[in-house]
């Protein structure tokens, strides 16, 4: 009996340990996201955080700025015990290099007497390998001297694209930089579709070049042998008819942006 005792005292403490102090407390972003030391807390992101969890490390800032992605960080409250509605709908959200109460930034310098340049614009927050996904981690605003001519005016312009080639750590951000990634290969055995007005028809078909989601690209009947242009629609999937038609007009400003 007194084992059971011991046991059952022993799960009652881990559980109030483990359970969330603040759960399903209301909280709202800052009007200005910054950090002092690199190191991104609940407290530097929300009003309404106290106690412990002000100080739960949910990202690291390697530069003057830190783009997050705006549902993680939401579940990251969520599991901490904090409900942010994001009731605007946010999908980024940039951190900023702050200042203690001194007036002194992180590496100990007087933040307003190191200027280091006068444009702010995206760059690469690391290296990128031709045809990496561009991920809200991989980018940072700094300030630079000038911007490219084609430079994005906000992240979401490339998270998510294909770097077309190798891309410097602490290079600039250009449209040029990346394309839509691929979602078909070539050589890759595909299901070609044609709807309209009700008919539907499938069939399976060869790729003969690579294609990105939206992009017309040549497939080949694997029973005629006939050669066509289909629309990728997705992973393995393409379409042919007036819903190709409509993809590809869709498509067509996003792919001219990122050459």
């Amino acid at each position: 009996m007194r084992s059971l005792l011991l046991a059952a005292a022993a799960t009652l403490v881990v559980t109030a340990l483990s359970a969330p102090a603040f759960a399903g407390t209301p909280v709202t972003l800052r009007l200005d996201t910054t950090d002092a030391d690199g190191r991104i807390t609940l407290g530097d992101l929300f009003d309404g955080v106290s106690g412990p969890a002000a100080n739960l490390v949910i990202a690291a800032r390697v530069g003057p700025t830190a783009v997050l992605d705006a549902s993680q960080v939401q579940m990251s409250a969520r599991r901490a015990g904090f409900d942010w509605n994001n009731a605007n709908g946010i999908r980024r959200i940039i951190v900023r290099e702050g200042v203690d109460n001194g007036g002194v930034s992180a590496n100990g310098a007087v933040q307003a007497s190191a200027p280091r340049g006068n444009v702010e614009v995206l760059a690469y927050a690391r290296s990128l390998a031709a045809g990496e996904i561009v991920q809200p981690q991989d980018l940072v605003y700094v300030k630079m001297a000038g911007a490219p001519v084609d430079a994005p005016r906000d992240a979401d312009a490339v998270i998510g694209m294909a770097a077309k080639r190798p891309l410097r750590e602490g290079a600039a951000v250009s449209t040029r930089d990346v394309a839509a990634a691929q979602v078909i290969k070539a050589g890759d055995l595909i299901t070609v579709t044609y709807d309209d007005g009700g008919i539907s028809l499938a069939l399976q078909a060869k790729a003969m070049t690579a294609a990105a989601a939206g992009e017309v690209f040549t497939v080949q009947n694997t029973l005629s042998n006939k050669i066509i242009q289909a629309v990728a629609t997705g992973p393995g999937t393409a379409a042919v008819g007036p819903r190709a038609l409509a993809l590809q007009a869709r498509s067509q400003p996003l792919r001219f942006a990122a050459r």
